[in-house]
């Protein structure tokens, strides 16, 4: 290679290692000589980078207190107490309020939906009372930590994690930490610095307390319209959140030295054979289920009168707005009951399966692709082969992940009374939605509001489906174009979608009481039919009942009937059936 000199535009000398430079620097020069006679000025740019957040390592752990919220308060409680038992220092932020919503605003982004502006705002609120009751600023930014889920979509969820950035620093907070665990992240994250280790018990403890969550809540809304005397629901709701939170706490991870003592470390293969033995104690152990068998208990204890007719509202939507209980969505559960209705709440467990669902339908639809690659030819059968392997190997894992959790969900449903709702196939939700919302769409709930609409209304399980969003939902306004379809197909749904927000309760609330209004005289229709095809007089089944203490314990499984939906009226039947009555309906088996 030879070297020259060449005269810079400075006016001073160059060294030009090779040729080709000397080309690439004159070219440079003559297209900024260009530019600059036809006025074109260049800007530098600055592509955005993701903020580089400061390590949470194991050695902060002992000092570090970890702030988590954004679901129903009993599904907190319990991860708190999971949480808790791993060794964490862990506090809740509260249920977002108005106020809350407010600071959103005052310190995040325009145009932002509803859950971003009363979780963001909810953060800020919550370090600002921290702050008033005598905690520095400084401390809150060095030993406090935000944990919440990251996503990537079209809808706003993939920028919650800059929403939050932004809001801690117009707040004052700048440089607060907010841990994102992805669902895409992988099990096993730990190493030997990492202050969170998003590992085997991580998940496990994680997927136990929302489990137990979900079913827990849903109970207490089964039993809570039919109480006979008003707040006895809440007050054992309650005792048996503490109560499941200290069972939580106390169970320490499963552990192969715990097992072996010492001679555990002559073990070959010992991570492994502790993977698999974490593994198999949480299929295999009833630790959890004897004490959620005191939990069904108590609320057995709870005294009901099955024969008050109640429409049944199934709640759907967006994920934060179907789930939170407060001003993020009207209040609307307490609403609701107050009106005289029964609720069937979305568990957190659906939203899982959903997700192992979706990555089986990828899976399928891309079977044989790789990165940029085309599928080989059918001669080529080692590639052939080593293709259907993969392939195979992939779905029979989520298989897997999926008969394990829908297993140890309905474990859970079984050791309280087997009276919560089984989880919703998934491959039937994408039968039923699909025609009318494609299932490859994501974002959001994706097909499963509309599958959901028509599942609860076409399986009579629900006179009425009242779907909860958050105003300007991309994904939920979707649903609700496809949703006229699915009415204008089945002519006898109630179905009423609902737009939150900060404001505008009182009207939200006289729209659920004109479809409500609907709902119950469609109960109360029902219930009569029903009195009037099995021939016996209220009075009758309810001295029956009065004969048959059991009957009227809150778990009490009242079968479901061929054509019939609510409660009242199933268990009229079912009364009538034990009297030894000829009744006109057949039971389902599920």
């Amino acid at each position: 290679m030879s070297t020259s000199t060449h005269p810079a535009t400075n006016g001073g000398l160059v060294q030009i290692s090779s040729l080709e430079d000397m080309i690439r620097q004159r070219v440079a020069e003559e297209r900024t000589r260009l530019e600059k006679e036809a006025g074109i000025h260049r800007k530098e740019l600055h592509h955005f980078h993701k903020p580089i957040e400061r390590a949470f390592t194991a050695d902060q752990r002992h000092k570090t207190t970890l702030l988590f919220g954004g679901l129903t308060w009993k599904h907190e409680k319990l991860v708190h107490g999971a949480l808790e038992g791993l060794g964490y220092k862990v506090e809740v932020v509260p249920t977002p309020n108005v106020a809350a919503f407010q600071l959103g605003k005052e310190y995040g982004n325009n145009g932002q939906c509803n859950p971003t502006y009363f979780t963001v705002g909810n953060l800020v609120q919550y370090l600002q009372k921290l702050e008033e009751s005598g905690i520095k600023r400084e401390d809150l930014i060095n030993n406090y930590i935000f944990l919440t889920a990251g996503a990537c979509g079209p809808c706003r969820f993939g920028m919650y994690e800059a929403e939050y950035r932004l809001a801690l620093r117009n707040a004052g907070y700048d440089g607060f930490r907010v841990m994102l665990f992805q669902q895409s992240g992988g099990l096993d994250q730990s190493d030997a610095e990492a202050g969170l280790e998003m590992n085997l018990d991580f998940f496990l403890n994680l997927l136990n307390s929302l489990n137990m969550g979900d079913i827990i809540n849903e109970v207490s809304y089964q039993v809570r319209p039919f109480e006979v005397n008003a707040g006895e629901t809440d007050a054992i709701l309650d005792e048996a959140v503490d109560y499941m939170h200290e069972v939580l706490k106390k169970k320490s991870p499963w552990s192969i030295e715990q097992k072996l003592g010492k001679s555990a470390s002559k073990i070959p293969m010992k991570g492994t054979v502790e993977y698999l033995g974490k593994f198999l104690n949480q299929l295999l152990s009833d630790d959890y289920m004897v004490a959620l068998n005191h939990v069904r208990d108590r609320f057995n204890t709870v005294k009901v009168d099955h024969f008050r007719v109640k429409p049944i509202v199934k709640i759907t939507g967006e994920f934060w707005a179907q789930t939170t209980e407060g001003d993020g969505n009207f209040n609307m559960f307490g609403f609701l009951q107050r009106e005289g209705a029964q609720i069937i709440v979305e568990p957190i467990g659906t939203w899982i399966m959903y997700m192992i669902h979706q990555v089986v339908q990828k899976i399928r639809d891309e079977r044989g692709l790789e990165e940029g690659a085309v599928m080989p030819p059918k001669w080529r059968i080692d590639k052939q082969a080593k293709i259907e392997w993969n392939y195979r190997n992939k779905l029979l894992k989520l298989k897997a992940a999926e008969v394990i959790f829908a297993r140890e969900y309905h474990r859970i449903v079984d050791a309280l009374g087997g009276t919560a709702h089984k989880l919703v196939n998934q491959y039937e939700l994408q039968r039923l939605g699909h025609p009318y919302y494609n299932s490859r769409a994501g974002g959001g709930e994706g097909h499963l509001e509309v599958a959901k609409n028509i599942y609860y209304t076409n399986k009579e399980m629900a006179h009425m489906v009242l779907s909860l969003k958050p105003f300007g939902c991309m994904p939920s306004t979707q649903s609700d174009g496809a949703q006229s379809a699915v009415v204008a197909h089945y002519k006898d749904m109630i179905f009423l979608p609902i737009e939150t927000s900060g404001e505008g309760e009182i009207n939200a609330h006289s729209r659920v009481q004109m479809a409500l209004g609907e709902a119950k005289a469609k109960a109360k229709l029902e219930f009569k039919d029903v009195m009037e095809k099995i021939g016996t007089p209220l009075e009758d089944l309810k001295a029956y009942v009065e004969q048959h203490p059991e009957m009227s314990t809150a778990l009490y499984h009242v079968p479901k009937y061929k054509g019939v939906v609510g409660t009242a009226a199933n268990y009229a039947i079912h009364v009538a059936e034990k009297m030894g009555v000829q009744v006109p309906y057949h039971q389902e088996t599920h």
